[in-house]
């Protein structure tokens, strides 16, 4: 008899999700206003630490939307690690910027501090720290840059909802934060973002541009260029359910992520190391093979045995449509070619982690 496939996600939506989605329809409120738009945004606020937050439609227009209402010009340039999600990149050219490559630590795989200065240069406008796979980046640090030179800040929480760094919570360091709600993120909304920031006028300027430039006061009189940017009323009940239980989600993700930790505590791979000033929310538990070994093969054999596994990301300065011929990035290059993503979802079992952990090493 054939073992059940494990996938990489799953989410769970045990909880409140159906009833609310229910309730949305029942009150006929599906679109973009409602009440559950309001009670998500309240929420979600409140656990990252500010109430200057509007829900999206997704994280990459979150992404778009930032930059955006930071005024970007033609020209300006944002450093962004290679080493990150496309829609990092691709946001920041639909935005008029011009993006920047930096490097990534070896220990943890996110921003280098030290290479983010190497590149700023007279018309840098902005870095962009990317929180991958639910580690934190060095915020004091990166911080201070931002400071001394001038710099905004807009940081990518798409991955990374629970995490800290020095107990304050990722998305509340910078200008402006970004964060996803897609169906294999720790909290869903099927497809949704939110943009986060500690500015109010921001704030207000962000929630008018996501609405068509709509005055906030005065229906159908749009001041601004905008877009339709909105979050649904039904994607915001199926948040609301989730910001329900996301300290019970986010706990059962750092004990699958400390198993798998323990079990392969003796095999030849490498996790993200990180510093003692991060709690990570473990969204994704990833790790780099030993070199020398075929990824793709490993991948396909474990697929073979109903265990599915994921690359990690590809460096964006390799795609085609950002590629830099003569710009090597050697510790971005190393793990964007050993890196794997292995089964992360709540709902794993102790007997699916051994399973995993199992054929891994077997294979190796």
């Amino acid at each position: 008899m054939n073992e059940r496939t494990i996938p990489v996600y799953q989410p769970d939506l045990s909880g409140n999700e159906s009833r609310y989605v229910n309730e949305a329809v029942d009150s006929s409120w599906i679109s973009s206003q409602g009440s559950f738009l309001k009670r998500f945004e309240e929420m979600f606020g409140a656990f990252i630490g500010t109430p200057h937050v509007t829900a999206v439609s997704n994280g990459t227009v979150a992404l778009h939307l930032a930059m955006h209402c930071l005024d970007f010009q033609p020209g300006d340039e944002v450093i962004v690690p290679s080493f990150t999600y496309i829609a990092s990149v691709n946001t920041i050219v639909q935005a008029g910027g011009t993006p920047v490559f930096c490097e990534v630590r070896s220990s943890d795989w996110l921003m280098d501090p030290e290479d983010v200065i190497s590149k700023i240069t007279p018309r840098t406008r902005a870095i962009m720290p990317v929180h991958l796979y639910g580690a934190a980046c060095d915020m004091d640090r990166l911080c201070a840059i931002s400071k001394e030179y001038g710099l905004r800040m807009i940081e990518d929480c798409a991955e990374a909802l629970g995490t800290s760094w020095k107990g304050q919570h990722v998305g509340t360091f910078g200008d402006v934060s970004t964060w996803s709600f897609f169906g294999n993120k720790t909290v869903t909304t099927g497809e949704g973002g939110m943009v986060a920031t500690r500015d109010p006028a921001l704030l207000r300027k962000m929630a008018i541009a996501k609405g068509q430039g709509q005055d906030l006061d005065r229906r159908y009189w749009h001041s601004v260029l905008g877009f339709n940017y909105r979050m649904t009323n039904l994607c915001a009940a199926i948040g609301t359910a989730q910001m329900e239980r996301v300290d019970d989600i986010l706990g059962r993700k750092r004990n699958i992520a400390a198993a798998y930790r323990k079990e392969l505590a003796n095999a030849p791979v490498q996790f993200q190391t990180l510093p003692n000033e991060v709690v990570s929310s473990e969204w994704l538990v990833s790790l780099l093979l030993p070199k020398g070994i075929d990824r793709d093969r490993v991948m396909k054999s474990m697929g073979d045995l109903g265990i599915d596994t994921r690359p990690v990301f590809y460096c964006a300065h390799h795609m085609p449509p950002h590629a830099r011929p003569d710009l090597r990035l050697p510790v971005s290059e190393d793990i964007a070619a050993r890196g794997i993503s292995l089964p992360s979802y709540p709902q794993l079992t102790a007997d699916d982690i051994e399973r995993v952990c199992n054929a891994l090493k077997r294979l190796i």
